[in-house]
């Protein structure tokens, strides 16, 4: 009787051990879910701008909620453009997620094959999360992000041209915001006291950065830039707002108006020191915070003016998220472009001051 209780204490304690070291040595336990893809890392490269700034603090949620480790960078708008291009021609890119520009590389990007295509994506309910709908955004942003019939990004940010104006320095003035490029040239004639460390307006004079922004005056012009495939800036109409714009800035604009892209603008009007911007409605959040904005409790905000030909703002989609083709965790970084673009992402992104395509 003794022998056998040993024998069945022995017995008990090896299925013990050997339950104990299944557990240990066997098959790993299952993730949890929603985290198929966890322990994956991605490289997201982005641009410098509101959203980038907005969405930054909430990525830890993401990692947490998927187990997947996302690298961040940013950079400025050319910069990035030239670090995508160096990278993806040399064909041995670590990048697996990126902002892109529709306008300026849609195109180019698309013939050199270095989206990956995020229609089969789209189309699979197996790939998409439950509660990401393709349909909830804007029909004219998917357009914005589509080639060929081939979509190639998400869009996350839509802009249009905007007026910003010092509501103090109007009513000092006896000023109403302007409704015609008219009253615009006049309120920044008016307003114009460099004596006194302040200018009448500013806006983009850089290069290929003031395109957009001086797209909206060439419209209020009736002038345009390509009309049947062929360029149209020297027609009366282009040219007058040509000659417009420059004057406006030569005339009432800070001293090297023609070298400012949008971040050196803003930090003008955040300091007090022009009466008026016309820029992208996307970057009233740096205008409104107080810590980075001297005059946030002064800032208006009113339709851009119109002009012979009316009212025309500008309306883009100035950056969509894209998986780059390249990239070996593919998966993975569909995911991340689901979250950025969710509802839950845009809506905290539009509490920062973005206006979103959904």
């Amino acid at each position: 009787m003794g022998n056998m209780m040993k024998r069945g204490a022995v017995l008990a304690a090896v299925v013990t051990a050997a339950a104990v070291l299944t557990g240990c040595g066997g098959s790993a336990p299952k993730a949890p879910e929603g985290q198929k893809l966890s322990g994956q890392t991605i490289r997201f490269v982005a641009s410098n701008h509101t959203y980038t700034d907005a969405i930054k603090s909430l990525i830890p949620e993401f990692e947490k909620k998927t187990g997947i480790k996302v690298k961040m960078e940013s950079y400025f708008e050319d910069q990035l453009t030239q670090k995508l291009t160096v990278e993806f021609t040399s064909g041995s890119s670590t990048i697996d997620v990126f902002m892109t520009r529709p306008l300026q590389e849609g195109r180019l990007f698309s013939k050199n094959k270095w989206y990956e295509s995020l229609s089969p994506y789209v189309s699979d309910a197996k790939k998409t999360p439950v509660d990401w709908k393709w349909n909830d955004f804007q029909k004219s942003a998917v357009e914005a992000t589509t080639l060929n019939g081939t979509l190639y990004a998400v869009p996350i940010v839509t802009e249009w041209e905007t007026l910003f104006y010092r509501k103090d320095l109007f009513a000092q003035a006896g000023l109403q915001p302007p409704k015609t490029l008219e009253e615009l040239e006049a309120a920044a004639k008016r307003l114009n006291d460099p004596a006194n460390g302040v200018y009448g307006i500013v806006s983009r004079g850089q290069r290929g950065a003031a395109v957009t922004q001086f797209s909206s005056y060439l419209y209020a012009h009736g002038g345009d830039f390509l009309k049947g495939g062929k360029c149209v800036l020297d027609t009366p109409e282009a040219v007058k707002a040509i000659q417009y714009y420059g004057k406006l800035l030569h005339d009432y604009g800070p001293p090297g108006v023609t070298n400012m892209s949008w971040p050196q603008a803003q930090a003008l009007m955040a300091s007090g020191k022009v009466a008026m911007w016309t820029d992208a409605s996307t970057l009233l959040p740096g205008l409104l915070d107080p810590q980075k904005s001297k005059v946030a409790d002064q800032i208006g905000i009113a339709m851009f003016p119109g002009g012979a030909a009316g009212q025309h703002p500008y309306m883009v989609v100035p950056w969509a998220v894209s998986v780059a083709a390249q990239s070996k965790q593919k998966e993975a970084a569909w995911e991340f472009v689901t979250w950025l673009s969710s509802e839950d992402v845009m809506k905290k992104a539009q509490l920062a001051g973005n206006t979103t395509t959904r």
